[in-house]
């Protein structure tokens, strides 16, 4: 490694325990610490109304559910499309309380961090279960088992009695050390919340992938005999790879279902499970920080079709209804261009600024 770590060009490292940094440089964890500071501190200076609030808590709890498919898709290179059902059981396992104890019972709204952690492991649990395929199959026959996952899931919620038949079970307002959140900061209290789940969890994955554990999902993916005769196991690791995707898609359910107030199954369909793969698409598999700009990408471009359609709703008849046809349209189309011309999806774009700026102004 250069003895500047202020300026340093490159990475040159000399031992294992320099590689295995979370920070190559002080520069790269200054910028960290500053846009993380950054993070934090806006709402206290800019204050938003609870409509675009609510869009950043969903783009929030998105990123939570994508950083689990990408390390399922993206580094254990397993293909899912059930996805939201994983989602949606950790809303229903915190729903379920609900409809036992009642919307309001002191369990839901005092020990909500409890009940969150209990959705995780809920959806860490059938995480596993539905892993169990992934012994055998792969490929296309695996995304075929994780779509009829799904395909039971919406079916089980829809015509079970106990969850309402899809119906919304409402969940109480929880109460913090100040006392109750109320709705004015409803959305703000979430934000800093899921904003420090995220943080753990962005940090965890990354320590993860520079473990054992860690590199075996990136070995099985590139090769699984080849990780077998070197001393893996192929079948564990595909297991728990769809078990840690499930314990933070369990998470965000329980983070949607608080934020909400309540768990409806319109939420975790499979158009939802379908979003989340472009989510990791567009940001690009097999990043980190693909988890972070694919939701925001995917959010933004919904935010301004929307937009589209309501400018172009004054000027064309309301027969061609305009936004039902604009959103599978731009949403299909964005996969596509990514899949063509940026496979590696946002994150390659990152990594291009970044290196420009670390070998200015050299060009090599």
């Amino acid at each position: 490694m250069s003895s500047n770590q202020w300026l340093a060009t490159g990475n040159y490292f000399t031992t294992y325990k320099q590689e295995q940094r979370t920070f190559s440089t002080h520069l790269d964890r200054s910028i960290f610490s500053f846009f993380l500071l950054l993070l934090f501190m806006w709402p206290m200076f800019f204050s938003l109304s609870n409509k675009y609030m609510l869009v950043i808590d969903n783009v929030l709890i998105a990123i939570v559910a994508v950083i689990g498919l990408n390390l399922l898709t993206g580094f254990a290179g397993l293909i899912s499309i059930g996805h939201a059902a994983f989602v949606g059981i950790g809303a229903y396992t915190i729903a379920s309380f609900s409809q036992v104890l009642g919307d309001s019972h002191v369990l839901i709204t005092h020990f909500w961090p409890l009940l969150i952690l209990l959705g995780g492991f809920t959806g860490a649990i059938f995480g596993a279960i539905v892993g169990l395929p992934a012994l055998r199959l792969k490929h296309l026959y695996l995304a075929i088992a994780t779509l009829s996952f799904q395909m039971i899931f919406e079916w089980f919620i829809q015509f079970m009695t106990f969850f309402n038949q899809g119906q919304t079970i409402y969940i109480g307002r929880i109460t913090w050390f100040t006392g109750t959140i109320t709705r004015e900061n409803h959305y703000f209290f979430w934000y800093y919340i899921i904003l420090v789940i995220i943080v753990l969890s962005g940090f965890g994955v990354r320590n993860l992938l520079k473990t054992r554990y860690g590199r075996c999902l990136v070995a099985v993916r590139d090769n699984d005999r080849a990780a077998d005769a070197m001393g893996m196991h192929p079948g564990l690791t595909k297991v728990y790879a769809f078990a840690l995707a499930g314990f933070l898609a369990g998470v965000a359910g329980g983070l949607h279902a608080y934020l909400y107030r309540g768990v409806g199954f319109e939420s975790f369909t499979l158009h939802h499970s379908i979003s989340y793969l472009a989510m990791a698409i567009v940001g690009g598999l097999g990043t980190l920080n693909g988890s972070f700009w694919g939701p925001v990408a995917i959010q933004f471009l919904d935010l301004q079709v929307e937009n589209l359609a309501e400018f172009s709703a004054q000027y064309l008849p309301s027969s061609m209804n305009l936004a039902t046809a604009l959103r599978p349209l731009t949403f299909g189309l964005v996969i596509v261009l990514f899949l063509m011309f940026e496979p590696r999806g946002i994150a390659n774009w990152w990594r291009i600024a970044k290196s420009y700026t670390k070998l200015w102004p050299f060009r090599y």
